[in-house]
């Protein structure tokens, strides 16, 4: 940054960065980014802990450690615990759980159902008009959560395959989460950051003016072009067991009177350790019964239906003296005939649960839930046998048989987002006046310039204490705790809920990895890839260096965590800008923007993983929609940057 203050042109830092720039402190924090992006694509370590081992390290290696490489102090190296982004996202997690709580969104839903009908094109319209200004003044992610359920029913009601409906969701959602600064984590955070680089933090409606553009144009592409190229993976009919080609691993046996299950509990009947086999339902006497209890005795004549592949069917005919019977070909013959609710649903594993990591075997799932796992989808493959054995991750779909009532409880358990409304879902409706409330406080007294105000107030009356209006501008990490206060205060939230409320992987990401942006800068390695970078200013303008971060930004972010993209990417854009002597504040926002809106892949947003499952997609599926909205919003976003903010500094 110096040389190029100095008149060196950007060749010269390009040679001068890696011949002499290159240090021990910057090859060992560098080391350290390596090792954090492989663990983040390859999810060797939840990224978590990923996030965790690199404070670790960082810590390790710097002066109160073993050796000073890193330059990162104990202090500085827990700082992201105490940083104002990670209390802020903590506090906004908490406010959206308990707007959630108040079936607001839901009730938003129903309404979008009610307009959708069977018409695609509105089906479209009242999706994406709901997430995305919701996603503005909630937490993008509880909102997919939330509406996930709503959009397969809308589907399914509407004859329309679900895989038209969820990735727009998916989409809207980060479109409408750059409407406000409390819109996603990432805003949050690169507010944070920016007001460590440049000490200019964003406002609560900073970027709304180009939000909007973005959400219209990203919108019209959705409702014109996306949709067609998105393929029909799940059939609209919605019938689970051909969804997931499970005809081959379903079954019915008859207990004969010589079998040895004759007289043997139901939990014991078959050895899950020898078999991979589950007992999903029971026929006695023309009544079928829905995962029959454990401890219930087996008599000759009964009917089990089986959940398992042919060899270890042939294996307990041959073994056992049992009798094949025939294989269910469709949900209704696997269902009771006298249901009247669904006995078949999909969850999907969401970022917090404590399944992920955990295989079917490890988390007692059966025991623990009342349900029995048919088969599951993990990254875009379907496994149907050796299921017990299978890590499950984050964004994992299974298709569970569970009797109603172990449905309905599943779908208010925060480790799962069922896939279709609860029948007896349980609202707090008489408190959405307070959360709303509440949620115009949070945002009023972050947005509203009291300072300005107060001043015009003064000079226009002459009386001198309207300046006192100032005290009531207040940051957005305080009022975003007075709110949770607030909502324990009025009931919107329990006090027994708050920490439910908080996903725990994402304040534990912030907080390890905000010390490795610190690291970044302090050991020098911002300042010479922000050198490289601008040297490419000697064959393209400002803008087109701009467009480089943000399509760069784009794609880190498609393999690993966005706001992991955002903590690498802002100092080197930072020192970049400096460099070639553009606005900084322009770069700060193209690379937010850039890691708000992750389109190319299925793992780089977490709202893409949850519509990963349900919608049946493919990883090239959010390739072939995503990489065309990209580019499209790359275009769109730069150009209003340079209209709203200028590429010089002011």
């Amino acid at each position: 940054m110096k040389a190029a203050a100095a008149g060196v042109d950007g060749s010269t830092l390009l040679v001068s960065g890696l011949a002499g720039s290159l240090t021990p402190e910057i090859l060992v924090v560098f080391g350290i980014i390596l090792l954090a992006l492989v663990l983040f694509v390859t999810e060797w370590l939840p990224i978590d802990v990923t996030a965790i081992l690199v404070m670790v390290l960082l810590i390790l290696l710097g002066p109160d450690g073993v050796v000073n490489l890193t330059q990162i102090t104990t202090t500085e190296g827990v700082s992201g615990f105490s940083n104002p982004a990670t209390i802020t996202v903590l506090a906004m997690l908490i406010l959206s759980s308990g707007i959630s709580r108040t079936g607001v969104v839901q009730i938003l839903g129903r309404k979008m159902a009610n307009f959708a009908g069977d018409s695609l094109n509105r089906q479209l319209l009242s999706t994406i008009g709901v997430a995305g200004p919701v996603s503005g003044v909630i937490n993008n992610t509880p909102v997919v959560a939330i509406l996930v359920p709503v959009v397969s029913d809308i589907a399914h009601k509407g004859n329309t395959s679900p895989s038209k409906l969820l990735m727009p969701l998916s989409f809207a959602s980060m479109f409408g989460g750059m409407l406000t600064l409390i819109g996603t984590s990432t805003n949050i955070l690169a507010s944070d950051v920016s007001a460590r680089l440049l000490g200019q933090p964003f406002g609560m409606f900073e970027f709304t003016q180009l939000g909007i553009v973005v959400f219209v144009v990203g919108s019209v592409y959705l409702l014109t072009i996306g949709h067609r190229l998105l393929s029909e993976r799940v059939p609209p009919e919605e019938d689970y067991i051909q969804e997931y080609d499970l005809e081959p691993y379903l079954t019915e046996v008859v207990v004969t009177e010589e079998s040895p299950m004759a007289g043997k509990t139901v939990g014991d009947a078959i050895d899950s350790a020898e078999f991979d086999a589950d007992i999903l339902g029971l026929v006695r006497d023309d009544e079928t019964t829905i995962e029959p209890s454990q401890f219930t005795r087996l008599r000759a004549g009964d009917t089990l239906r089986l959940r398992t592949d042919r060899e270890t069917l042939d294996e307990l005919v041959e073994g056992e003296t049992l009798t094949a019977a025939g294989t269910p070909e469709t949900d209704a013959e696997l269902e009771p005939d006298d249901a009247v609710d669904q006995t078949i649903v999909e969850v999907v594993i969401p970022r917090g649960s404590f399944l992920a990591g955990e295989t079917l075997a490890s988390s007692t799932f059966r025991q623990r839930y009342d349900a029995t796992v048919l088969a599951f989808r993990s990254r875009g493959g379907t496994i149907q046998q050796g299921m017990d054995r299978k890590r499950l991750r984050v964004g994992d779909t299974l298709l569970l048989q569970a009797d109603p009532d172990s449905i309905d409880r599943l779908s208010h358990n925060s480790d799962f987002i069922v896939a279709h409304e609860p029948e007896r879902p349980e609202y707090r409706t008489e408190k959405i006046p307070h959360a709303a409330a509440i949620m115009v406080g949070v945002v009023g007294l972050v947005a509203i310039p009291f300072e300005t105000i107060g001043a015009w107030l003064a000079a226009a009356t002459g009386v001198a204490a309207f300046g006192a209006l100032s005290a009531f501008s207040l940051p957005i990490m305080l009022t975003a705790l007075m709110g949770v206060v607030a909502m324990v205060a009025t009931g919107v939230i329990k006090a027994t809920e708050l920490y439910d409320a908080v996903e725990w992987d994402v304040i534990l990401l912030l907080a390890g990895i905000i010390p490795l942006g610190i690291a970044l800068e302090q050991t020098g390695g911002a300042d010479l890839l922000g050198a490289l970078v601008a040297a490419t200013a000697n064959y393209l303008p400002v803008i087109g260096v701009l467009w480089v971060f943000y399509l760069s930004t784009g794609l880190i972010t498609g393999v690993i965590s966005n706001n992991a993209s955002v903590v690498l990417m802002l100092p080197v854009a930072v020192e970049a800008a400096t460099a070639i002597g553009a606005n900084p504040f322009a770069f700060v926002m193209a690379v937010t923007f850039a890691a708000s809106t992750a389109f190319l892949t299925p793992v780089g947003y977490q709202t893409n993983l949850f519509v990963y499952g349900p919608g049946g997609y493919r990883f090239s599926d959010f390739l072939r929609v995503g990489a065309p909205l990209q580019l499209l919003l790359s275009v769109v976003t730069v150009l209003g940057i340079a209209f709203f903010w200028g590429l010089r500094p002011a």
